[in-house]
């Protein structure tokens, strides 16, 4: 079998409430811990002001009753209150679990109920009237705690609600009454506790709940800190779910461990502009954020004008080749260095600098498989952006690539502290302290997540002759063919998806002869697109069935199987009459594709592409923004590449 491993000196025995207790003893308010944007102006918080947020929201807790062992639920977007909550709840022994926001009300009622949580955390009016909905079902709730007052007058007189400004208040004369209680509290909490539970993706079934401990985050935040040498205020930006790991590794873990400045964009829509403001100098999200950026680059050079798109053309040449040398370690010429720098002042920084990357010394990009044309494309541009691996049961992301040797098809070696090695059957182990703690009430899947102390990724792979892991995808996803040969449907779908004109792409061909492909279009890209050739159309299901559109998409899938191998070449393909869909479980909370489930629900239309057939009936279903469900009756074409 083989392995990697790096070493790390032993860690120490903190929680994460009793880290911040050392970060307000050392640094007091002398240094930043925390930025909010709020109506244009950032708001900063010292480290002795997040303590006093958390000592108060405890006692507030405690003043409502809540007890070592309970579960608090947080339905809360990316604002300081998040972390006041999450971190209080853990210094008086309680676990917390952030769900996402955009779930619908049956999914939170669900999870509420499941752990028994007697207080949930929301952000604002829109989650309260999910769980008013739903009121008679959550039994356990016996406070819905809301951070923005906004809309929420004519709920006055509900005992049910409480608006975290009188949470607040509540602590503060807890905390008066009982001066040494949270401080008690804290001092109980043990390393190995369980500090958070996290949602599993769930692509194929209902979603595990995964248990950190307190030592397995903070192993982690470790583990990064010592590997990208982190130190404090640096500059890190939230734009993740609060409810996926990489947010709950760097904001509890890496953020208090190093002492790095926690900054929480106004909306996500500013994200860039707030990235000018403060010029951060680490982010790691997801791939769809990396390949929209790349998206709508590429869209807004191919609208400049003559001598702009030449010269990006031109510079993104010379970096794609400075990168490919720099990836084999060969010598880049003279005349290739002295174009690259004139490059660099007269294409790359001005870019980085208007899309607020100017700093960033490192940038990842994890959670779902990219494409390499995705890295290479802003590598190329002077962004060290780089591939990372991990899930949730590992605690977050423990393998990452060196600065100094950047593959662009493999996601690196491990953090210092991890054991990496590939078993029998390819599947990816991983062994780390910061290995989770097992899903909760569920004793034979935490079984069945390890062998012999090492933890199943469910992921296949190889590590390199460099000792660089590659991943090939989900075990349970790799795909044989009529013939027998397999492939990854992700090695395809992820270069799809580098076209600015593709959203979403889901590749198909288990037993069958050759590949097919469902595509989503990108209603942005491709709507403005047809609006500059003046192609009208009113909806997407009207824009995805214009013959341009199909064109267009078929130019873009042309170009991909040139870089495919024959097995993996698509044959037929069509535009899906509607995107794919959290709400409708086609999709995951974190966006990526229930194969299995979609598989089923448009096995029709995919027999259809093997069958010699040019179109089909569809009768859909459709959920719009108001919870509606309608029904479509259109006709899909099927679109043969060859």
């Amino acid at each position: 079998m083989d392995t990697a491993t790096q070493t790390i000196s032993p860690e120490y025995n903190f929680t994460l409430p009793q880290l911040l207790a050392d970060n307000a003893a050392k640094y007091g308010n002398a240094k930043t811990a925390i930025r909010d944007k709020a109506y244009g102006i950032w708001q900063t918080y010292g480290w002795l002001d997040y303590y006093h947020y958390m000592l108060n929201t405890a006692a507030g807790f405690a003043a409502a009753n809540l007890r070592r062992g309970e579960t608090v639920c947080l339905i809360v977007e990316n604002h300081p209150e998040w972390l006041f909550c999450e971190l209080a709840a853990q210094a008086v022994g309680a676990t917390t679990l952030n769900l996402f926001t955009s779930s619908v009300a049956a999914e939170l009622c669900t999870s509420i109920t499941r752990v028994r949580a007697p207080i949930v955390v929301v952000q604002d009016q829109e989650q309260v009237d999910k769980l008013l909905e739903v009121k008679d079902k959550l039994t356990d709730v016996q406070k819905v705690v809301y951070i923005d007052p906004t809309g929420m007058s004519s709920y006055a007189g509900n005992s049910w609600l409480i608006s975290y400004a009188q949470l607040l208040e509540n602590g503060k004369l807890y905390n008066r009454e009982n001066q040494k209680f949270v401080a008690e509290q804290i001092n109980k909490c043990r390393p190995d506790d369980i500090a958070v539970m996290i949602q599993t993706s769930g692509t194929t079934g209902v979603p595990k709940l995964a248990m950190l401990s307190h030592r397995n985050l903070t192993q982690m935040a470790r583990q990064w800190t010592s590997a990208n040498e982190i130190k404090p205020q640096e500059n890190w930006m939230s734009i993740s779910p609060p409810a996926w790991i990489v947010d709950q590794m760097w904001c509890m873990g890496i953020a208090l461990q190093s002492a790095m400045i926690i900054n929480f964009p106004e909306t996500a829509e500013t994200v860039l502009e707030d990235f000018r403001d403060i010029g951060p100098t680490l982010l790691i999200t997801s791939s769809r954020f990396w390949e929209d950026m790349a998206s709508r680059i590429r869209v807004k050079i191919s609208d400049a004008g003559w001598l702009k798109r030449n010269l990006f053309y031109l510079g993104e040449k010379v970096g794609k080749s400075v990168v490919e040398k720099n990836t084999r370690k060969a010598a880049i010429p003279l005349p290739l260095n002295i174009l690259y720098k004139l490059m660099s002042l007269l294409v790359y920084r001005p870019l980085l600098d208007r899309l607020g990357c100017s700093r960033f010394r490192g940038a990842f990009t994890g959670g779902h498989p990219i494409s390499p044309d995705v890295i290479l494309f802003f590598r190329a541009i002077g962004l060290n952006l780089k591939q990372c691996y991990g899930l949730t049961e590992s605690g977050g992301i423990f393998q990452i690539q060196p600065d100094n040797e950047v593959k662009l098809e493999t996601v690196g070696k491990p953090l210092p502290s991890t054991e990496v090695k590939i078993a029998e059957d390819q599947e990816v182990l991983v062994k780390s302290q910061a290995n989770f703690s097992g899903y909760y009430n569920d004793y034979q899947a935490t079984q069945n997540a390890y062998v012999d102390g090492w933890l199943k990724t469910g992921d296949a792979g190889y590590i390199d002759a460099d000792g660089h892991l590659l991943i090939i995808g989900r075990k349970e996803d790799i795909i044989r063919n009529k013939s027998g040969e397999a492939f990854s449907p992700d090695f395809i779908e992820t270069r799809l998806k580098f076209s600015p004109y593709i959203k979403e792409a889901v590749t198909f061909g288990e037993g069958r002869p050759f590949i097919t492909a469902m595509i989503n279009i990108d209603l942005g890209n491709v709507g403005n697109w047809a609006e500059e050739r003046m192609i009208p159309y009113t909806t997407y299901i009207d824009l995805s069935q214009q013959s341009a559109v199909e064109e267009l998409i078929l130019k873009e899938v042309r170009e991909v199987n040139e870089q495919l191998p024959d097995l993996m070449k698509i044959k037929k393909f069509i535009l899906l009459y509607k995107l794919l869909d959290a709400d409708e479980e086609e999709l995951t909370r974190t966006g990526k594709v229930r194969r299995r489930f979609v598989y089923g629900l448009y096995i029709k239309i995919i027999e259809a592409m093997y069958r010699d057939e040019k179109s089909i009936s569809v009768l859909g279903k459709i959920r719009y923004r108001d919870g509606r469900i309608g029904e479509i009756d259109t006709t899909v074409n099927i679109i043969r590449v060859n």
